[in-house]
Order: C-alpha cells, then structure tokens, then sequence
C-alpha cells in the first residue's frame, strides 16, 4: 500500500477518505439519509439543501483542522479540554450517544438486508457485522487509517457503476424531475442539519490529519474532504429522482433502485460495498474513542491500550449499539439524528467557530 505514503496523499486524499469512510454509514450508504434530508425535498431543494452542507462542512473542517495543527491536538479529549477548559465532557456526553447510535443505524441496515436478501436472522446479522468492526480496531490505528483509504477508492467505483445504470435506465424520469426543479420548504435547514450531526465525525477522527503542517494545507484538505464526501451524495439523489415521489418509502433506498433495475451483478458489487462500509464506519468511530482513552492513560497513567483492550473496549460499545439495532433504521435517523445534531451545534460547532477562531488569532 505504498500509493498511500506520499505526502500530497497523506495530507489532501487520507483525511478525506477517512471522513468519507467513516460518513457513508448505514444511513447514507442505504440512501435513507439522503432521502431524509435531500430528495423529500425535491430536485432543486435535495440539490441546494447538499450545497448548504458543503459550505458548512469546510468551514467548520478547516478551523477543526487548523486547532488540532497549531495546538497539536490529535484525539477528541484533548481538542475539547483546549477548546472548551472543563466544559469538554459536554462532547463526550453527546459522542457517546452519537457513537452508539450510529453504530445501531448500521447494525441496523446489515440486519435488515441480511435478513431480506438471504434470510439470515436479524439478530445474527447484527452481531456477526459488529463482531468483525472489534476485529479490526484490535490491529490498531495504522491498520484502521489504511483500510478506511482504500475502501473509499471502492466505494467510488461502485457509486459511480450504480449512477451510471441508473441513469441508463431512469433517464427520462429524472430529467422531468430536473427540469421541474422542485423546491419544498425546508431544504435549507434541513441541510444544515445533515451537516450538523454528520460533524460530530470530525473531532473523533482527527488522527488522520497528523501530516497537515500549514494553513494552507488545512484549507486545501477540508475543500477535498467536504467534496470527497458529498459527491456520492450528489449521485444518489439524481439517481433516486427516477422513481420519485415512490422512493421516500423504503427502507433501504439504494437496495430498492438496485433491484428494480434488475443487474444482478450490480447488486452483488453493491452488498459487499455497503457491508464493507458498515464495518469501516463502526471501526473509524471506535478508533476515535480509543485514541481518547489512549490520551486519557497517557496523561494519568503514563500507560497505552494494548490490542486486547481496544477489543474489549470495541466489543462494550458494540453490545450497546445492537440493543439499539433492534428499534429500525427509519426511526433511528429520523428521529435520533435530527435531534442530536443541535446539541453539536451548541458544544461544538458553535464554540470552534467563535472561542477557537480567538484562540487560533491568540496563538499566532
């Protein structure tokens, strides 16, 4: 894997990767978070609602970026004590809940496809996914940031294999859908809130900027990272304009287009892309949470997690998370998420904009 070592690689495609392997979860690599907060809205809102998401998405990624580079930051706790003093733990409250919940949306989506597809019990489903998440994260950090690289170059082919079919097949519908450039009320907001709950990524995941060394370095690797992570977005949207308004009702939307276009193939290369991220997904959020516990034992003990303690401590959360699981995945998102993200709107995206732009000005 040596194409993943050169320097321009490290500091504009790996962060970026990461965060895109981490967000293309069981909400949005099923496309029910896209239709949740883009298509209902229609062709234009879905559209301008994910441009709204961009905008926030840099900003907030570049001044994340450019804390963690200048304080040398690399783990959540010790961002959030530089940023907030003693009001930290306010994150770590709302990452845990965050945590467990996304890693239930993801246990979720495995169990319903296992299930449906090839009649393997929910709960067998569930448990086998997440017990290879813990697998992963036992290897450690460089294995983790490495797996998150390369899957994300596979999930790319793969979005783009399904965009084209679709296209092939629903051309004229989402034409029609285009050109009648729908706007529902709401799309704004609504992209603003994507944004939002997807940022509490940023700060769990920013051992994979340790090679950002300038400013300018950490501008360039937030564009690359909002673009990287929006653009299968784009894609799944346009596509699900093919059979909309009908597409707001399933489940597990990009399984649903899949099928009715009949390509088996396309639907083989599509299950073990979307299993493979459910696994990247639970294994970069987990990595975050062991980077802060590492921190923790480094600051108080002089100590590190050795690889069965990641595992262990993998094996907690993920027990948590498919007790949530078994709540579904539409009431997961639709309801679980929208609420969460206001709370990092006011312990983190606020502050970082605000006391961490003054504390940047202070320090240069």
């Amino acid at each position: 894997m040596r194409f993943l070592d050169p320097p321009w690689v490290k500091k504009y495609l790996i962060p970026g990767a990461i965060f895109q392997s981490v967000l293309v979860g069981g909400g949005y690599g099923t496309g029910r978070e896209i239709v949740e907060f883009f298509t209902r809205f229609g062709a234009g809102g879905g559209i301008l609602g994910l441009g709204v998401t961009v905008l926030c998405w840099i900003l907030v990624l570049a001044v994340t970026w450019e804390f963690a580079r200048v304080f040398q930051v690399y783990d959540y706790r010790s961002f959030f004590q530089r940023l907030l003093g003693r009001g930290w733990v306010l994150f770590e409250v709302l990452f845990i809940l965050m945590f467990l919940l996304v890693l239930a949306v993801v246990a979720s989506a495995a169990g319903e496809i296992l299930e449906t597809r090839f009649g393997i019990p929910y709960l067998v489903g569930i448990t086998a996914m997440l017990l290879v998440v813990a697998a992963l994260t036992f290897f450690g950090r460089d294995m983790v940031t490495k797996s998150l690289a390369l899957w994300t170059l596979f999930l790319y082919g793969m979005f783009i294999f399904y965009f084209a079919a679709a296209l092939g097949q629903g051309s004229e519908a989402i034409a029609g859908e285009l050109a009648a450039w729908e706007m529902a009320p709401g799309w704004g907001m609504s992209g603003f809130q994507y944004a939002l709950y997807n940022l509490f990524i940023v700060p769990a995941i920013l051992f994979s900027t340790r090679a950002l060394e300038t400013r300018r370095e950490v501008v360039g690797s937030a564009v690359a990272a909002a673009v990287i992570c929006a653009f299968p977005a784009l894609l799944f949207h346009i596509s699900f304009l093919g059979d909309y308004p009908g597409i707001l009702a399933q489940e597990i939307p990009v399984f649903a287009m899949i099928t009715s276009l009949g390509l088996a193939s396309l639907l083989v290369i599509y299950l073990m892309a979307l299993f493979g991220t459910f696994i990247e997904t639970g294994a970069g959020l987990i990595q975050g949470s062991i980077e802060r516990v590492d921190s923790y034992l480094r600051d108080a003990r002089k100590a590190r997690l050795s690889p069965s303690h990641r595992a262990v401590l993998a094996v907690g959360g993920i027990g948590l998370s498919a007790l949530l699981a078994t709540v579904g995945i539409i009431p997961l998102i639709a309801q679980g998420y929208g609420t969460i993200a206001w709370g990092f709107l006011a312990v983190y995206v606020l502050p970082v904009l605000t006391l961490g732009v003054w504390k940047l000005r202070r320090a240069r």
